[in-house]
């Protein structure tokens, strides 16, 4: 088996479709650095067939019917893992990708301490590159770095080293947008993700693209859209709970509140984005508002997280009493209390909504105002203090 320093074992996967133009010219530059090569057949009709019966000592999976790349780049992934490979370098057989740039990849594997995925970053200004694709790529980029965390200069690029033995167990995607599902899902197990510069060309003689533009940026668009409500719901609340979990009360408020770039405005406005949105009545959408607002105005979304908590459950019946008592004095003649607060009920919340909803709007801008100029005060405190 290929090795690199750190003792990894690598192998080349080529998935191919209908490329017979280039294919030959592919594996041919491949074969320059390696023989472990894994070149997975998806269905083709053309000449593909006849020019692979020319490389028996090498890895040829046929797929009977074309499935997508998605779906072989797995059937790639899952016989180089069951022969204990490591990483798979991905190339496509398109010709748009230079074998020599391999070693790119190798030197940087050696180089890693840590699992990690590579993403070879083409030039996208390159005069070879169609508009579409670098408009694409910008797209994929953005959505990728909300999702991550994570800024990439080339999220499309399918010249790719996978950490075979750290990728998800399961799939959800089989054709083009199988690309984006794995690196995010990738990079929400907390591996590593980074460019490297790779060379590119776009040969429209020999060039064969199966980008269906309608189709299949449907399908990456309704995938973007699953991927982010994700993470929303699930991935930025777990990821902040994670990092209170591993440190004090008292080192997270200092390393992620005190301490982050953000200036003293910015950090009390995300503390009152976040108790506002705990208190209006949006049960059950707190963390997907409080996260999702704060990313849309460029807020702390940690601080505003935490502020949605003021809704935890202790607080929750003190918070619909105060609600109903502010509503009281706006809704009804004089400020008459339409409501028994000494038997307080879901059914005398819903018989007397409006009322609920006018005082819990009043009390969440007031709270909000509140506890954001009182973090600003502290804030200011606390930097004059550090400076001192």
């Amino acid at each position: 088996m290929n090795t690199v320093q750190n003792n990894k074992t690598w192998c080349v996967i080529i998935p191919t479709y209908n490329n017979a133009k280039t294919l030959k010219r592919v594996i041919d530059g491949v074969l320059n650095y390696t023989n472990h090569i894994f070149i997975v057949n998806d269905g083709s009709t053309d000449k593909t067939a006849d020019i692979l019966k020319n490389y028996q000592q090498l890895y040829i999976l046929n797929v009977p019917q074309n499935k997508g790349k998605g779906n072989a780049l797995q059937v790639g992934f899952r016989k180089a893992l069951a022969l204990n490979y490591d990483y798979g370098l991905t190339i496509d057989s398109d010709g748009q990708h230079y074998p020599s740039d391999i070693p790119v990849f190798l030197e940087e594997l050696n180089a890693a301490t840590e699992p990690i995925l590579l993403i070879g970053s083409r030039n996208m200004t390159h005069e070879s590159v169609p508009k579409k694709s670098s408009f694409g790529n910008r797209f994929s980029n953005f959505w990728f770095q909300f999702e991550t965390g994570i800024k990439l200069t080339d999220t499309q690029s399918g010249y790719r080293l996978y950490p075979l033995k750290h990728l998800p167990k399961r799939f959800f995607t089989k054709k083009f947008e199988f690309e984006i599902e794995v690196i995010v899902r990738t990079a929400w197990k907390n591996i590593l993700v980074k460019n490297v510069p790779i060379q590119v060309l776009y040969d429209p003689n020999e060039r064969v693209s199966h980008f269906r533009p309608f189709r299949d940026f449907t399908r990456i668009s309704i995938l973007n859209t699953v991927l982010v409500l994700i993470t929303l719901l699930y991935i930025k609340p777990r990821n902040i709970l994670l990092k209170f979990k591993k440190k004090s009360f008292k080192a997270f408020l200092k390393e992620d509140i005190l301490q982050t770039n953000d200036t003293n405005e910015v950090k009390a406005l995300s503390l009152a984005l976040g108790v506002f949105i705990g208190i209006v009545p949006v049960w059950g959408f707190q963390t997907f508002l409080s996260i999702f607002l704060a990313a849309i105005f460029k807020l702390n979304k940690t601080i505003s997280f935490v502020g949605s908590n003021i809704s935890l459950p202790p607080f929750i019946p003190f918070i619909v009493l105060a609600s109903l008592k502010v509503g009281s004095f706006f809704v009804g003649e004089s400020g008459e209390i339409l409501i028994d607060f000494d038997n307080i009920s879901f059914d005398s919340i819903k018989n007397h909504l409006l009322q609920y909803i006018v005082g819990s709007t009043i009390l969440a801008t007031f709270m909000a105002v509140l506890l954001g100029f009182i973090c600003y005060i502290i804030l200011n405190f606390y930097n004059r203090k550090a400076t001192a």
